[in-house]
């Protein structure tokens, strides 16, 4: 997958990412004396926000870009892959937020994730579901197989329906306290150029570094008719899914 990250564009074009997480935070319970792990923490915007409320945090991302941004805001962070996660029974909770959806082998996420909580553990997360974003989807693979690639071969992301990941959820050993899936049309901050040019990077592999931005710009013009409102307003349409699950045994 071709993608990598910006801390600043991120922190600028992106934080509704972080601010939308937030409301994952209700759903941990206590944090008095527990100890958490920020699975795809990126630059630590929402970290930082649990640590105030006195969580023992840390870290982990793929990006080593991300996580030296978290670092210099005084989070315990370090890069790890979350399909190979390396803990045993070291955290109260895991939380993520808008990551499970970059990581497309989620059987060994949930190993990870398994491995990483204490028995009695809880796993909340929220990600893209089936659906997200697809307009975006499907304009990039059409632009994509009318230059003659195959798009599914460019596709970063893994958006699942409720029920299959609440049975990949419950195989692993998992028991679903909460899981559901919900519409947010998301209005973004600026232009769509910009969250095309930090989310659909890998639409780009296989093109020529000249090229990418006209299939920004391509898919920008193509997009205006379902995403751009009558106020101009950019509003991407996000569906999201959110659990709860823990781990008793």
């Amino acid at each position: 997958m071709n993608q990598s990250w910006d801390p600043k564009l991120y922190s600028r074009d992106a934080a509704f990412v972080s601010n939308y997480g937030a409301e994952l935070l209700s759903m941990l319970g206590s944090a008095e004396g527990r100890s958490l792990l920020d699975l795809g923490c990126g630059e630590g915007a929402l970290t930082e926000k649990l640590l105030s409320l006195g969580w023992n945090v840390t870290g982990v991302d793929s990006s080593e870009e991300q996580v030296r941004a978290a670092l210099t805001k005084g989070i315990s962070a370090k890069v790890m892959d979350g399909e190979d996660l390396k803990f045993d029974k070291t955290f109260d909770c895991v939380m993520s937020n808008a990551a499970l959806h970059w990581m497309k082998n989620p059987e060994k996420v949930l190993d990870g994730v398994w491995n990483a909580l204490k028995v009695g553990g809880i796993f909340v997360g929220e990600m893209g579901a089936y659906g997200n974003v697809e307009s975006v989807v499907q304009i990039a693979s059409n632009i994509l197989m009318e230059k003659g690639f195959d798009p599914k071969e460019f596709n970063p992301w893994y958006f699942p329906a409720e029920n299959e990941y609440s049975e990949l959820l419950i195989a692993r050993g998992f028991v679903v306290e909460s899981i559901q899936t919900f519409r947010r049309p998301t209005e973004l901050p600026g232009d769509i150029l910009d969250w095309l040019t930090i989310f659909a990077q890998s639409f780009t592999s296989p093109l020529k570094s000249s090229d990418k931005k006209i299939f920004y710009c391509e898919m920008r013009e193509r997009l205006k008719s379902q995403l751009l409102s009558d106020e101009g307003k950019w509003v991407v349409d996000y569906v999201r899914l959110r659990f709860k699950v823990l781990r008793l045994v």
